[in-house]
């Protein structure tokens, strides 16, 4: 069963470092980029309040309870926001962290971002990659160690309001009209409402990861963990909790969520590709 708590009833908090596992237990600590100090989220969702402690405006993400591992849920909605990919400054350099992707960003109005996917020594997207339009990276179907070979891997794309998620196949087979953004991860969690069959229902891996999943309604939805849990439970989570026909393992360790109304950005990295989730006006 899962419990859902709003995140406007947290507080704010203070930062992830390093990319290395997180060991059982272990406290997850934010940025806090209101002014005020932060508080704490504990190993056990618990949250321990800091100095100048304040009450929250609403965001689109939530913490949830999840066989006792405490997740961040955010849903992105097609009447009210719209998704892009961003990797790089106006310079052709990696931003490498949601702390310079917010710096770049003041003045918009953004819901909330969360890291896209796997990268390269040098910051640059593994797979297919898409942004505003144009695309950075092919499509890799090939075979290769890690879990991004853990095949089926698969795509996360969309234009407009119209998002989908697809294994790399399917999308090599059926998409022929570029997307506004896409990306490319793996393995794949779910497929057309099954697990991955290579993933073990509660495997011995167990860091911070996070993963995205589209719903019947079109709805996209991005979670991330609090504390380490293993590719099965995250699986689950889509497949049980909130019942998305696919969804796709984004990254691990390094996972990180930017949600501007709640201060948080979390200083974990360095990254690669970012989503970047956006108000619509009027919506």
């Amino acid at each position: 069963m899962k419990q859902i708590v709003p995140l406007a009833a947290l507080m704010l908090i203070v930062p992830l470092s390093g990319c290395q596992q997180e060991p059982a237990g272990q406290a997850v600590t934010r940025i806090d980029i209101s002014g005020s100090q932060g508080t704490e989220i504990a190993a056990d969702g618990a949250v321990q309040s800091g100095d100048e402690a304040q009450t929250l405006v609403s965001s689109a993400c939530t913490m949830i309870d999840f066989e006792g591992v405490p997740l961040t849920h955010c849903i992105a909605d097609p009447a009210q926001h719209r998704i892009a990919t961003a990797h790089s400054n106006n310079d052709d350099e990696p931003y490498g962290s949601l702390k310079a992707l917010s710096d770049a960003e003041q003045g918009q109005d953004i819901a909330f971002a969360m890291n896209g996917g796997m990268f390269d020594p040098d910051g640059l997207p593994i797979g297919y990659y898409v942004e505003s339009g144009e695309r950075l990276a092919e499509l890799d179907r090939e075979d290769g160690q890690g879990n991004f070979y853990l095949k089926p891997n698969g795509v996360f794309y969309g234009t407009g309001g119209n998002w989908q998620i697809r294994t790399a196949d399917a999308f090599y087979s059926t998409v022929s009209v570029r997307p506004t953004f896409g990306l490319q991860s793996g393995p794949m969690l779910v497929i057309n409402g099954e697990m991955h069959p290579e993933i073990q229902d509660d495997g011995p891996s167990k860091v911070i990861r996070n993963g995205v999943g589209v719903d019947s309604e079109g709805k996209a939805h991005f979670v991330i963990s609090e504390t380490p849990l293993s590719f099965g439970q995250l699986a689950r989570f889509f497949r049980d909790e909130i019942k998305t026909p696919n969804a796709l393992y984004l990254d691990g360790n390094v996972s990180a969520l930017w949600d501007p109304a709640q201060g948080r950005i979390d200083d974990r990295g360095p990254i690669g590709p970012m989503v970047l989730v956006e108000n619509v006006e009027g919506g």
